[in-house]
């Protein structure tokens, strides 16, 4: 075998071997010319490969820079001035609805998830026993305005018996001061002048008529103390009547409690009642959810740095993430999360670790828009809050 089939072979090896040992983007020499110049004994020259290391050096070097600068804008202009967390939720004031009285559901008539205005009523509580107790007070409201009247009569009554007594007084006490001095008169005439069964009787009706005027003055203070006493009944039927009166409104009150009504506009939730159920006061029977929602975020305290009230938000939602919708920081709470918790925890121990500690913010929607799409309580959202 002679030098020039030696040399066929080693081209034809190294051309299958070159691809696996250099990469495709590194190849300066072509695959077709390779083995001809290594079959000629014709390597490639080396300032030509120094020459394509360095314009390859060069356009890496260039691209780095590039991506690099790219990488910084984009850092400084989308990532810099924003701070968001996926720790965020959506709340919202949920009214529990319990009933003010006790009795049997007569009837439902809202379902579950069903929106319903201020006012409405959510269910009817059956209203017989609150009716018959209405009828009754009222009854004993027109018995107590009739004892007020009755006692109203009797005073005038009263009144003119005390000026009777009063005239009675007047007219013995004259009857007296006549006897009296018919009395002196025969007195002093003596029985000179007139028998002595005469003068007796003189002084007899002298002190009769002292007695009478004493019995019509005890007369008119009794007279006056029955009228007093009428005053008393007066007031005693009065209070009655407020107390009737009193009761008749809470009676009305508890009949119109049985329409158990929305407080506020929103949509039905948690609903645990059916009609013919009895169910008891302040038993929660099913939760309001109004329109009005917030966003509470959870952030860590080093996002706080540059965080105020006022900034503008982007917030996506998981259940909506093709939709950004836009809203402002409402207020930070003073405070960490954990802190108001029911059980704080005890950081004063021996194997303290330091955590990052998370601050709810509250962030309130701007767009109007969002109340066309079902928001709850509990749903998960992102906001990303710009603080440059």
């Amino acid at each position: 075998m002679n030098a020039a089939t030696l040399n066929q072979e080693d081209a034809l090896t190294f051309r299958k071997a070159a691809p696996a040992l250099l990469p495709s983007s590194r190849q300066v020499i072509e695959p077709e010319s390779a083995p001809a110049n290594i079959a000629n004994g014709n390597p490639p020259e080396a300032g030509t490969l120094k020459k394509s290391n360095r314009r390859r050096n060069l356009i890496g070097g260039v691209a780095t820079l590039v991506v690099s600068v790219a990488a910084g804008i984009y850092y400084f202009e989308y990532v810099a001035p924003y701070e968001s967390t996926d720790d965020a939720f959506i709340e919202a004031h949920v009214t529990p609805i319990a009933p003010q009285v006790a009795g049997r559901v007569a009837q439902m008539l809202v379902e579950d998830n069903q929106e319903v205005k201020a006012g409405d009523v959510l269910l009817q509580i059956d209203p017989s026993d609150f009716q018959t107790k209405l009828d009754q007070e009222r009854a004993n409201l027109a018995a107590s305005k009739s004892r007020f009247e009755q006692a109203n009569a009797q005073f005038t009554v009263d009144q003119a018996k005390v000026e009777q007594e009063k005239a009675n007084v007047v007219a013995a006490q004259a009857e007296a001061k006549q006897a009296e001095a018919d009395d002196k008169r025969y007195q002093a005439v003596g029985s000179f002048a007139i028998s002595a069964s005469q003068l007796d009787l003189a002084g007899t009706q002298a002190r009769s008529a002292a007695a009478q005027v004493d019995a019509a003055q005890n007369k008119e203070l009794a007279a006056e103390a029955e009228s007093a006493m009428d005053k008393a009944s007066i007031q005693t039927a009065a209070a009655e009547i407020q107390s009737s009166e009193a009761a008749v409104h809470q009676a009305e009150l508890n009949l119109s409690y049985t329409q158990v009504k929305a407080p506020e506009a929103g949509y039905v939730t948690h609903r645990t009642v059916e009609a013919g159920a009895y169910v008891q006061t302040g038993q929660a029977l099913l939760a309001i959810v109004p329109r009005q929602v917030w966003i509470v975020a959870n952030f860590k305290e080093t996002q706080l740095t540059d965080m105020r009230a006022g900034q503008p938000v982007e917030v996506t939602m998981d259940a909506y993430p093709q939709i950004k919708f836009k809203a402002h920081v409402d207020s930070i709470q003073s405070g960490t999360g954990p802190r108001f918790s029911l059980l704080p925890p005890e950081n004063a121990s021996g194997n303290y670790v330091k955590v990052v500690q998370r601050v709810p913010v509250k962030i309130v929607l701007d767009d109007v828009a969002a109340n066309n799409y079902v928001l709850g309580p509990g749903m998960s959202v992102v906001p990303e809050v710009r603080v440059k």
